[in-house]
């Protein structure tokens, strides 16, 4: 069973985000980590990107297979995960340790379209 942890929003795509004050730092799930395998390559934006909630920002590869992210939110990129260019293992290793994006948000209320913590469990189980 792939790990959630409560407090964090999560979309169906399977990225989190968690939010401190209007800040959103986000990444993919446990779930989206162990479904891809080894990750080789993770495809970062660049800072002062505009995302848009449901859009891609980016992707990333594993020896099985290639995978899109998409914002759950949307905002302006204030930070990018630069540690993931030379160790995009890392995202196998801590997937909620290592966020890929930080947003600064520019609508907080689409997290209420998001699922919460027990919401996406049961959402995984399907």
């Amino acid at each position: 069973m792939a790990k959630v942890i409560e407090g964090l929003y999560y979309s169906e795509s399977h990225e989190y985000v968690r939010v401190e004050g209007n800040i959103g730092y986000i990444g993919i799930t446990d779930y989206a980590q162990n479904a891809l395998g080894n990750v080789v390559y993770v495809d970062l934006p660049d800072v002062d990107d505009e995302v848009t909630a449901g859009e891609e920002f980016g992707a990333v590869e594993s020896v099985k297979a290639a995978s899109d992210l998409m914002s759950p939110v949307s905002g302006t990129i204030i930070e990018v995960n630069d540690a993931l260019d030379d160790q995009p293992e890392l995202v196998n290793q801590d997937a909620f340790g290592n966020w890929i994006i930080k947003v600064e948000m520019s609508d907080k209320s689409e997290l209420d379209s998001l699922m919460d913590a027990k919401a996406y469990a049961a959402f995984c189980e399907k």
